[in-house]
């Protein structure tokens, strides 16, 4: 069963044609890892599903068509995202950012769980995001987009840019969500891709390439053809 199936997506921004009819399908409580060469429409993938970018063709959550439908409606009906930016309150304290995002008045049981997934945001509940080391704000983001229940998790380089020790934090934290949530991710860390992911879907120039198991991965003439790089990493 799919809990999520784009066929033939089309995104156009200005005059640019960035999706040339991507499909694939994200298997239910399964992660989905999207990968690509930097600039081949993995974000604007996350974004045209999300309809953050208006495009044609069809995208349905567990059946249901959400082309068309506002963003707004699009993240009640149960998909939540990480930008790759993070895009966090930097003002504003980790429980206040949290509390935002929340849907529902009560949620104590939902910040237990997300305190016991990510400890060090419970002991920096008070702390201004802001001041948060990379990988913090990164943990910051991800407990936002599970403080509800959702039916898919989009997740958009959740490890880019932090240093070694964090992406493994980061990493650990993400292999434990998997366990609970589908997820669509894209991420160049290949290590981490092949820690988590069941399947693997391959862009190049706007459409899909490739899908099938992340056995793939270790392949290295294959990652070189598919990804542009070598040994498993970015």
């Amino acid at each position: 069963m799919n809990a999520l199936s784009v066929s033939d997506l089309h995104v156009k921004i200005n005059e640019s044609h960035i999706l040339h009819g991507v499909t694939f399908d994200v298997p239910a409580h399964k992660v989905t890892a999207l990968l690509g060469r930097n600039g081949v429409g993995k974000s604007t993938t996350l974004k045209g599903i999300l309809g953050l970018y208006p495009g044609t063709g069809s995208v349905q959550l567990n059946g249901r068509e959400i082309i068309g439908v506002p963003t707004y409606k699009i993240v009640q009906s149960g998909i939540a995202y990480v930008p790759e930016d993070r895009e966090i309150f930097s003002s504003l304290s980790v429980r206040e950012n949290l509390t935002l995002a929340s849907r529902s008045k009560d949620n104590g049981a939902a910040f237990a769980t997300i305190f016991e997934l990510f400890p060090e945001l419970d002991t920096r509940a008070t702390q201004i995001a802001g001041s948060l080391s990379g990988g913090q704000q990164q943990m910051v983001a991800i407990a936002r987009a599970l403080l509800n229940k959702n039916e898919v998790l989009l997740i958009d380089e959740p490890t880019k840019g932090l240093a070694p020790k964090l992406v493994t934090e980061v990493a650990s934290a993400l292999s434990k969500v998997a366990n609970e949530t589908t997820m669509l991710l894209v991420e160049q860390n290949l290590a981490l891709v092949k820690r988590i992911a069941h399947h693997v879907v391959v862009m190049d120039q706007g459409r899909v390439v490739f899908q099938g198991g992340p056995e793939n991965l270790n392949d290295p003439a294959w990652v070189h053809q598919m990804l542009g790089v070598s040994g498993g990493h970015k």
